[in-house]
Parts: structure tokens; sequence; C-alpha cells
């Protein structure tokens, strides 16, 4: 289901704290920064903190500028963003600031914690998630339910830790401050865990006063049926590749990506690419690699239309040449329509060779619009 984009921000000492164990909460960013968090604030939909966060800190989680909250009015939005919180236990202080500032609240929890919470008298909408709070669950919820497209994450750690171990966040601000904390005892950003592997993609370097912000993307693809961000990003640059072919009356307008475990980018193609009439994209990605490369056997194709099962204009489908290279993951946003080969399982020939099958619908329309002209 179709989450929100969701972007982790957080400051950090140079040695990876969040805070320090004094009284006082440790002030990392420089004022002009804290403006830019505040832009950043007031361009998004929803702002979530962890029950932690609510609890150290006692936010009031706001947009500070008049005129960024006037402009958000004057677009049409509710003056501040939906503020979020998340907890298990439900149980969090009805009096804290977090409750009683801003705009609508809500509170993600389990089932217990919703009794917990409902009976503290919490002035937000309690949701309960079932036995276990579920991140997916969650996001799905913010993005069909309450109309979050864009979601900022402010903290605290395990909550920044669990959204990256998940393959759940799209961008990463980091801001590093020219201090030390040193102690092993305070909050430190990111914990323990089964991280996705590869660098990830560096976007923008930035000096604020004394303070630099950094911005990354996560690259490297799923390994399993549950897409994360980085699948979504691959499939619209496979989709953004279709936009590219040469127009055909007799043809799909396809585009395809081949990716590595790590996220490196191994080749991409589309359809009718080099003036060669009835290539197809994955066929045209694909013989851009090295048949010998070790990395195509962790890769995942990202095709904008379920590579074919069967075809008139060469000896071996796009399903074939998937399953010849040894890939074992495909991502796709739509099925093959029988426009021109009558009940077409690209998806099924892949499954039966061991191939993990991943449709991501939510991509569909990007990948029709090149195909318009056809019929069905």
């Amino acid at each position: 289901m179709p989450h929100p984009y969701v972007l982790l921000s957080a400051a950090v000492s140079l040695d990876g704290y969040l805070d320090d164990t004094g009284p006082e909460r440790l002030l990392l960013s420089s004022p002009a920064d804290f403006d830019r968090v505040d832009e950043v604030r007031a361009s998004v939909d929803a702002i979530l903190i962890g029950a932690g966060t609510v609890r150290a800190d006692n936010p009031r989680l706001l947009v500070n500028s008049p005129e960024r909250r006037a402009a958000r009015t004057a677009a049409g939005l509710p003056e501040y963003p939906l503020k979020v919180t998340v907890s298990g236990s439900g149980d969090l202080d009805p009096a804290a600031q977090f409750w009683h500032t801003g705009g609508e609240k809500v509170l993600y929890t389990t089932d217990k914690g919703a009794e917990r919470a409902r009976a503290l008298g919490l002035a937000t909408d309690v949701v309960p998630l079932g036995a276990d709070l579920d991140w997916r669950r969650l996001l799905t919820h913010l993005h069909g339910v309450r109309g979050v497209r864009r979601l900022m994450v402010e903290g605290g750690g395990l909550i920044h830790t669990q959204l990256l171990t998940q393959g759940l966040a799209d961008e990463l601000q980091l801001v590093l401050a020219p201090l030390f904390v040193g102690d092993p005892e305070a909050p430190r950003l990111f914990g323990p865990g089964g991280y996705q592997s590869g660098r990830l993609r560096l976007l923008e370097t930035r000096r604020i006063e004394d303070v630099v912000l950094m911005r990354y993307e996560p690259t490297a693809p799923g390994t399993g049926p549950l897409p994360v961000a980085a699948d979504h990003r691959w499939l619209a640059l496979a989709c953004e590749l279709a936009a590219q072919c040469p127009p055909s009356d007799t043809a799909f307008s396809v585009g395809a990506v081949v990716v590595a475990a790590d996220g490196t980018e191994l080749a991409r193609g589309h359809s009718r690419e080099g003036g060669d009439p009835v290539v197809h994209a994955e066929e045209a990605a694909l013989a851009k690699t090295d048949p010998a490369d070790p990395r195509l056997a962790g890769a995942t194709v990202y095709s904008s239309l379920e590579p074919c099962a069967r075809r008139a204009s060469r000896p071996a489908p796009c399903a074939r040449l998937i399953l010849d290279a040894g890939v074992r993951r495909v991502v796709t946003a739509w099925r093959e329509p029988d426009t021109f080969v009558a009940e077409a399982d690209g998806s099924g020939v892949l499954a039966a060779g061991g191939v993990e099958v991943v449709v991501l619908p939510e991509h569909a329309e990007r990948a029709k619009a090149p195909n318009r002209h056809l019929p069905h």
C-alpha cells in the first residue's frame, strides 16, 4: 500500500550523540538551522516523534514562523502539520505540551496501549495497530486515512533506527554539530540493527553557521516481497525511461533498470533503444551487463511493465532473459494486458523459476502514460 514520503531529521554531535545526560536538553543546532527545521516542518503534512521524546523533551513541535503558517493557510492547508506520536504502552502524560499546542494530533499504539491512552484522557485521536506496533500499517493509515504525503520524523533514535532498518525511510537529513558528548549513557542517533547494505547517496551538503547539513537517500533494493523506499525510487526511474521510448503502434513503451544489492546501478534500457525497432527494455538493459558479473545473482530488475513471457520478434522473451541472467528479484508497476499477447503471464514464468516478483500498482499510471495511444 502507498506510504508517505518519510524524511528523518536529526542533529548529532561529532561522536554521534543526540543529547547528553544533563537535566537540560543539549542544543546541537545553530539558530539558523533551527529556522531551517521550521521551514521543513512547514513543508510537510505531519511531524512524528516517539513517546520517549515526548517524555524527555516535552516539545510543542510547532511551526514557529507566522509567515510560514500564513502561507500554509493560504494554500488551503491546516495552520500546523498533523502531530503524530507512537507509544506501545499508551502511558503518556496528559499534561504534556504536545497535546495542548498546535493543530490535530494522533497517537498510534497497541490494542492494550489504546485502552491506557483513553483511560488517561489524552487529547488526541487514538489509533490501535493490533497486538504490536507495525510501522507499515502505521504509514499506510497515515497516507490512506489522514492524507499524509510527506512525513517528517524528528526522533528519537529508536524510531530512526527502526524506520531505516525496515527500509521505510526515503531521506535522512542529518546535521553535524561541532562538539563531543563522550558519555556512553547518552542517547545515540542509531542503534544496532539489520541495516540495508551499500552506501547511501549524498543529495546535498550545506554549511549553516557552525553546523553542517547532510542529506542522504537509501539506494539498496529490498530483498523479499515487501518493498523498501529505494524500490519505489528505482521503479519511478524505470517509468521515466519508458517515457523516452520512440512511440509505436505495435509494441509497449517500457523502461528497465538493473540494480545490485548494494544500490549500484548496473544498467538501464528502454524499448526500441538505439534505433532497434524490436528490442525490449529488459533486454536492452541486460545486454549492457557482464553475464559473469556475480552481482547479478543479488540484483533487482525494475521494469515499468511486467517482463514478457512470449514474443514473436526474438527467440527469448524477457522473463527468460532475466532467469538466464541469474536475477532473482523483479519489481514492476503494471501487469501486461492482452493488447498484443493473450493471457500474458511473465510474472508466472518468473515465479516458477524462483524469482520474487513484486508489483507496486501505485506506479501503474506513470507506467501506462506513454502507452495511452494503444488499444485496451
